[in-house]
């Protein structure tokens, strides 16, 4: 799954693809580069960052949608609110990427069971304006599992097919670098709950502190690629990354080697 973040904030590229023409073009290179997903996003969700208007993420996504369609890639929105999923859905979405987990929208729900469109739902502790305030968990693992399991029975309830789900424990979303690190130690636990299991830990700041850097604000791609690869052997399946070629490439080793 490749990132195309259509915002001025995000953490990891700080606006570079902000621009429409910019954004199509790094949409059609992820493609290029193997991406079988594209996730446009039009709302940054780094911690302690605003929200946007369904309006304003409207004009930022929806044309970058309907000009990624001719790429072969599957198209994904990265959004929480309904009325942003329905025009990307029209515009030639496919795939919805909530960091809520349609706690936010319960509508949602709805609208990718009645479009039949794939899904994904993550951890998050509170919101991208508190996550990152103190997160504690008396056992993150379980938790995080209980609460995947919960959203993926909402989701069933309301009409959308179990083999549409997949599932993400939310790397950095409410978690100091530890809980990340028992995170992906303890991921089997998440694959045993018998849905995909999709890691978002691509320059993370969490890599950046483990490999050195106290201060770190993003991580390496070596350390964006170890980390993949670790999930890969611990079972996820789907990777939401920046650098889609260096992934591809080390995931085929990988799948190669096992």
């Amino acid at each position: 799954m490749g990132i195309v973040n259509v915002t001025p904030d995000s953490f990891s590229d700080g606006g570079e693809w902000f621009e429409r023409d910019a954004a199509i073009e790094h949409g059609r290179g992820l493609a290029r580069a193997g991406a079988s997903i594209l996730d446009v996003g039009g709302e940054s969700t780094r911690p302690f960052s605003d929200p946007v208007s369904a309006d304003e993420e409207r004009a930022r996504v929806l044309p970058v949608i309907a000009a990624l369609a001719d790429t072969g890639a599957q198209l994904s929105i990265d959004t929480m609110k309904v009325e942003v999923a329905r025009d990307a859905i029209a515009a030639g979405a496919t795939y919805v990427n909530d960091v809520t987990a349609f706690r936010n929208d319960p509508a949602l729900a709805g609208l990718v069971a009645e479009h039949g469109c794939d899904c994904c739902l993550m951890h998050m502790l509170g919101d991208p304006k508190t996550m990152q305030v103190d997160p504690r968990y008396d056992d993150v693992v379980s938790e995080i599992k209980a609460f995947l399991e919960e959203r993926a029975a909402f989701a069933v309830a309301e009409g959308i097919a179990e083999e549409r789900i997949t599932l993400d424990p939310g790397i950095g979303f409410g978690k100091t670098v530890a809980h990340n690190v028992e995170l992906l130690r303890g991921l089997h636990v998440l694959v045993a709950l018998g849905r995909p299991v999709l890691v978002g830990v691509s320059r993370k700041s969490s890599l950046g502190k483990l490999a050195g850097d106290a201060s770190a604000k993003t991580g390496p791609l070596s350390a964006s690629i170890a980390a993949a690869v670790t999930a890969y052997e611990r079972g996820a399946s789907l990777f939401r990354v920046h650098d889609v070629k260096e992934h591809v490439e080390a995931l085929a080793i990988a799948t190669a080697l096992a």
